[in-house]
């Protein structure tokens, strides 16, 4: 939950707790991060496995999208936010309307904030 709309801190806390699991028993992934973001201040941190890792310590959660609009977002996460937004008010300004889930795939880390890439992914209903 994002407690007084917290969501970044919220997603933040759960994935240190999520990789703290996965290097404890030591499970496959891609390395890269997912942050959901469903309603009623729902979040979820999680990361692609890699084969059958049934027994794990993890909560699995499957999402789908039906029709969404994805965008890549290339610089600091603390612009992320923004680009949220802008992306939302040029889906809303051609007509669609978004709604939850909403997705950030976070890419690999690399030190220089400016080569930091993170996939945005919003639901899209009709309007």
């Amino acid at each position: 939950m994002a407690v007084n709309g917290d969501y970044a801190g919220a997603a933040f806390r759960l994935m240190d707790r999520m990789w703290s699991t996965v290097r404890r028993n030591d499970l496959k992934h891609k390395g890269l991060n997912i942050h959901v973001y469903g309603p009623d201040e729902e979040v979820f941190a999680g990361v692609e496995l890699v084969g059958d890792q049934a027994g794990s310590e993890l909560e699995s959660k499957t999402v789908s999208l039906t029709k969404y609009a994805w965008f890549k977002h290339t610089g600091p996460y603390n612009l992320i936010r923004t680009a949220g937004a802008q992306m939302r008010n040029e889906l809303n300004a051609r007509g669609f309307e978004t709604n939850h889930p909403y997705i950030e795939i976070y890419g690999h880390w690399t030190a220089d904030e400016a080569k930091l890439e993170t996939e945005l992914l919003m639901n899209l209903s009709a309007p």
